[in-house]
């Protein structure tokens, strides 16, 4: 796909009520800039692909799939996310590589 070094994180709301009740107006606003970060990312051509999964109990996570220079990069680029910053989601971060992906 691309000889860019290929990353992935995993995130999940630090608190679990989050999913089953509405976010607290402060945490609707750092989901805000966490949507508009990764649609900015995604515009630049960092991100890849970005998501959730439906469920709402803590098994619940998301994904971001991105290309970063370097494993400090990649690092920069998670914890610049303002969900993960804020500590409204926890984060985890893994050198990834797409193998297949479909037409969109």
């Amino acid at each position: 796909m691309t000889d860019t070094p290929q990353y992935i994180y995993t995130i999940q709301p630090t608190r679990a009520a989050m999913l089953t009740a509405d976010p607290t107006p402060e945490e609707a606003a750092v989901l805000d800039r966490h949507i508009s970060y990764l649609q900015d990312l995604t515009a630049a051509g960092v991100v890849i692909l970005a998501g959730r999964t439906l469920n709402s109990d803590p098994s619940s996570f998301g994904i971001v799939v991105f290309k970063a220079a370097d494993l400090a990069v990649a690092e920069r680029i998670m914890q610049n996310d303002p969900a993960v910053s804020a500590g409204v989601m926890q984060a985890k971060l893994y050198p990834y590589r797409v193998a297949l992906m479909g037409g969109r």
